[in-house]
């Protein structure tokens, strides 16, 4: 006798949620229709769920994603950085208290207490009604210097993997890794633990059709944005060891729309926008707008904030974060949301004065490619870069010459500046992250330092 256990897996759907009701429907039909055919069924997620790029993800802190995940009976799910990242320490303690599934996370710890967040379990294990024993286990990747501000140690998956395996050696027959690490990652951990029966994948929104096999484990992943649901097969024995295992995907869009579908889409961001409009953050005598290229009324307004917030003068953003005006009038959390939509924080830079000079020319080298450069991901959310504006700072092109406050650079003497932390992983600015003395400033995004400054500033 075989059993057949079908594990159905969804992953960085980052709050497009146009895509739900088929992939709710999808779902719980498959769900109902395996389970009757006498089959196991698991359903999973591996992360970034939420993206506070949606008005109703913003409005709610995320709450209302898990809301819509308790309506599929989710076995277990784990955190990508949007949740781990996203949030606070103190929303992402309170985000599953209304939760209805598992959540299973391995490589998190509060920095202070050293313990394993409450919300969440070490490994979840799923016995069949055939005795087959199905072990859960997520791992997030460990973004260090963004997770250790924001209160969180995260480890490696090489210092969490060997003590977890042998913690789970003879408890279970099939071991699944919720991963939200990334594809390379993934097929590291396949090379090295081959213990491991099937890896499901996320983080870098990799779409693997048919699955793929590396040494004795099965890699899964259903790509980005709802835009696949992932379908995964294994047939065990009479002594629960795997015989066969097959991955697959369900492309959303094929799949049926029914006539409410519109609407209940429709709803989801018209409640995000009226929660968000209903704080209301300072009252404009002027619109203050944007221009992609130089400086602008509402770029002068961002780097005053940033600057301030960060506690210091010099400070330097790219036109493209701006993608509508702050208007007259009053100003709710609704229109700096749709304004400014990025998961950005803000980034505290020390630097000699050599490299701050060496910054601003990789800056000016880069600036008209960037100008019209697609940024995807790194908390942008936005179109293209845009123009890079300074404010404190000066550039003369004849002489390569920079000034601080319209100083000249002492080159050993450290300066301190403000940007936001996408600049850290982007690939145009080296110095700031080989050299720099960097810290990401939590809790609160970008939007939320330039409300802050509205509220107090002599503008409203």
């Amino acid at each position: 006798m075989t059993e057949s256990i079908h594990i159905l897996h969804t992953n960085d759907i980052h709050s497009h949620l146009e895509h739900w009701p088929r992939i709710r429907r999808w779902l719980l039909a498959e769900q109902t229709k395996l389970r009757q055919s006498g089959s196991t069924v698991v359903t999973l997620d591996i992360g970034d769920a939420m993206d506070r790029v949606h008005p109703l993800t913003e409005a709610t802190d995320g709450c209302a994603n898990v809301a819509l995940f308790n309506q599929i009976g989710y076995d277990a799910v784990t955190i990508g950085n949007n949740e781990g990242i996203g949030n606070s320490q103190e929303q992402l303690n309170q985000l599953y208290d209304q939760a209805n599934f598992d959540v299973v996370l391995a490589n998190l710890r509060d920095r202070k207490t050293k313990q394993p967040p409450k919300w969440a379990l070490r490994t979840k294990i799923i016995t069949t009604a055939a005795g087959t024993r199905i072990a859960l286990f997520g791992l997030t990747a460990p973004y260090i210097s963004t997770y250790r501000p924001n209160g969180w140690e995260p480890e490696l998956a090489q210092q969490v993997l060997p003590e977890l395996l042998a913690e789970l050696a003879g408890k279970a027959d099939v071991l699944v890794l919720l991963s939200h690490l990334g594809l390379d990652v993934d097929k590291w951990i396949a090379k090295n633990y081959p213990a491991i029966t099937v890896i499901i994948g996320s983080h870098t929104h990799h779409l693997l059709i048919n699955g793929l096999l590396v040494n004795q484990s099965l890699l899964a992943a259903a790509g980005r944005y709802g835009q696949y649901i992932g379908h995964i097969t294994l047939t065990i024995d009479a002594h629960h060891r795997v015989l066969t295992r097959q991955a697959g995907v369900v492309k959303t869009s094929e799949l049926p729309v029914a006539p409410g579908d519109r609407a209940e889409i429709a709803g989801y961001r018209r409640h995000g926008h009226q929660q968000l409009k209903r704080q209301k953050i300072a009252t404009l005598s002027k619109t203050l707008s944007a221009q992609p290229v130089g400086n602008s009324p509402q770029m002068t307004v961002a780097l005053h904030a940033v600057a301030q917030a960060a506690g210091t003068d010099v400070a330097f953003l790219n036109t493209g974060i701006f993608l509508a005006p702050f208007k007259k009038g009053i100003i709710t959390a609704d229109d700096l949301h749709q304004a400014l939509p990025h998961a950005m924080h803000l980034l505290r830079i020390r630097l000699r004065g050599y490299d701050v000079w060496r910054l601003v020319q990789e800056i000016e080298k880069a600036r008209l490619f960037l100008r019209h450069f697609e940024l995807h991901g790194l908390g942008f959310r936005g179109k293209l870069f845009g123009d890079m504006v300074y404010q404190g700072l000066s550039w003369d092109s004849a002489d390569r010459t920079v000034k601080w406050r319209g100083q000249p650079l002492d080159p050993d003497r450290v300066y301190t500046m403000a940007a936001v932390d996408t600049y850290l992983y982007f690939p145009f600015f080296p110095t700031i992250e080989i050299v720099g003395e960097t810290e990401v400033l939590f809790p609160g995004v970008l939007r939320n330092a330039i409300a802050d400054y509205l509220k107090h500033s002599e503008l409203k």
